[in-house]
């Protein structure tokens, strides 16, 4: 049997099981009831193993299995700021955000969504925060599951040497794949796959390492290809003059740790989990499971430089693991590894529907147009949502200008974290906070992202969430200081929030 077929195995396997979970949820789900806080939070019952490496896998997408180690493969070790920001902006948002988000959620008239939430602690009546935060979501979510879709692309191409045409249904192909399990289970699903793609990136980022190095211990061992000659700066965390480039690379990464505190799809699996004793342990599973995996994305690309030499050029760099994988591994085990690209893809894209589901169909049409509306209805308009939000997904993954992986992921975790993370971290914290701060903080926060995303992000080689976040923040604190105080029960909520709520 050839290397394809084998490949071709592991790959149905794989998606046997995602698919499996999927209708196992739905006709589980048949049986309960709950309507849409069952299908878009699990009716807070998440264990809380599966609820940390839910809320990673559906963080960790395909870039850091592509993206991340083929910037670090091609480029150097300055890249790899961006795994430190990362890892910093996780392990505060476990600590900071996620036990009084979970305890706020509840006691915000057990709100189901991010913007519900922000609504609802302040105890208004206003659409306009759901309406902002409806835009903002649409928006990013079609650029973030776009990379989702595009990686799926990516390495069946590679994999298989397919044609542009053939890697075009691939890509449709993994949509109605994505689409079917999210259909099918709703949350519960959507967790439950995302705990096994979590440990199956894990499993594939500690392997593929591992045994490259294994190898080239071997006497007989020679490259892939001539070991590239580095410039003098390859090893090192910065260029290794101190100017405006070498600053902005270090601020650039160090900025991806602030997308945390306003990634939607994250902060509803903080939300989920059952019990503060479920928190305290996801919160040490989530933390660990995050660095071990951003220390062997960069890991990997390092591993690959010595290994694979200048084999890939810059427009191929993506493919460095599936390169390597395809190097070291026998093709069923190689297979089954290079599944984790699918799992990182699908995990997040899967989590990513939901999320844009729940907050048209819970926050828009509910509220706004048909008040009425029974579950039933509910599940109905928010799985037209995902078919929508997958739709536009697919369409701009398949565009000719269509931006590498990391270049998408980018762009909508700056946006979401611009928006959402000052307007998340006040929420939680300031009681003198009010409802006007945070329309003011959002729409600020993401208009900031956006211009700075379009005419000076090149300009200035700053990321645009730190900016975005800055202007958000400010706009926040402003507006509320102008604004007239909240009323005690608003101001009572943030303070029961401080202690367990089970």
């Amino acid at each position: 049997m050839g290397r394809n077929a084998q490949e071709v195995i592991a790959f149905s396997i794989y998606l046997v099981v995602v698919l499996a979970i999927g209708i196992v949820f739905f006709l589980k789900g048949r049986k309960e009831k709950g309507g849409d806080k069952s299908y878009f939070l699990g009716n807070r019952n998440m264990n809380g193993f599966v609820a940390a490496l839910s809320a990673g896998a559906s963080d960790m997408s395909a870039w850091v299995l592509m993206g991340l180690p083929g910037s670090i493969y091609f480029t150097g070790m300055g890249k790899v700021w961006i795994g430190v920001g990362l890892l910093l902006g996780t392990i505060a948002a476990w600590i900071l955000v996620a036990p009084r988000l979970r305890r706020q959620s509840i006691l915000a008239d057990d709100s189901i969504t991010i913007p519900q939430f922000l609504t609802n602690r302040f105890k208004s009546k206003s659409h306009v925060l759901l309406i902002v935060s409806a835009i903002v979501f649409i928006v990013a979510y079609c650029v973030y599951a776009a990379s989702a879709i595009t990686a799926c692309g990516k390495l069946f191409k590679a994999v298989f040497n397919l044609s542009d045409d053939a890697k075009i249904w691939v890509m449709v192909g993994a949509t109605a794949i994505i689409l079917v399990y999210t259909f099918l289970g709703g949350f519960n699903a959507v967790c439950w796959t995302d705990f096994v793609q979590g440990m199956m990136m894990l499993a594939a980022l500690m392997a593929a390492p591992i045994i490259a190095v294994v190898a080239m211990g071997q006497a007989d061992f020679e490259p892939v290809a001539p070991v590239v000659t580095s410039d003098n700066y390859y090893n090192l965390l910065s260029s290794g003059d101190v100017n405006w480039t070498s600053i902005s690379d270090i601020l650039t990464g160090l900025g991806w740790g602030l997308g945390y505190f306003g990634m939607p799809h994250i902060l509803v699996r903080y939300m989920s989990i059952r019990s503060e004793k479920e928190m305290k342990k996801s919160r040490i599973t989530g933390i660990i499971w995050t660095t071990l995996i951003l220390v062997m994305a960069c890991v990997v690309a390092l591993v690959a430089h010595e290994y694979l030499g200048g084999l890939l050029p810059k427009k191929e760099s993506e493919n460095v693991f599936i390169t390597l994988v395809r190097e070291l591994f026998p093709a069923f085990i190689g297979g089954l590894l290079l599944s984790a690209i699918l799992a990182a893809s699908m995990s997040t894209a899967d989590s990513q529907l939901l999320a844009s589901s729940s907050a048209f169909s819970a926050d828009i049409y509910k509220k706004m147009i048909r008040k009425e509306a029974d579950d039933k209805e509910m599940l109905l308009v928010g799985r037209l949502v995902v078919v929508f939000i997958s739709g536009a997904a697919l369409a701009i993954a398949l565009s000719p200008g269509c931006a590498g992986i990391m270049d998408l992921v980018e762009s909508a975790w700056g946006a979401f974290g611009s928006a959402f993370g000052p307007v998340i971290l006040l929420s939680l914290y300031w009681k003198r906070f009010t409802y006007k701060g945070a329309v003011a903080g959002v729409s600020v926060g993401f208009l900031v992202d956006a211009i700075w995303f379009v005419f000076l992000s090149e300009v200035t080689n700053l990321y645009e969430i730190i900016p975005g976040f800055i202007c958000g923040m400010i706009a926040a604190v402003v507006v509320t200081l102008l604004d007239k105080e909240p009323s005690e029960d608003v101001v009572a909520l943030v303070e029961k929030s401080k202690k367990a709520v089970n």
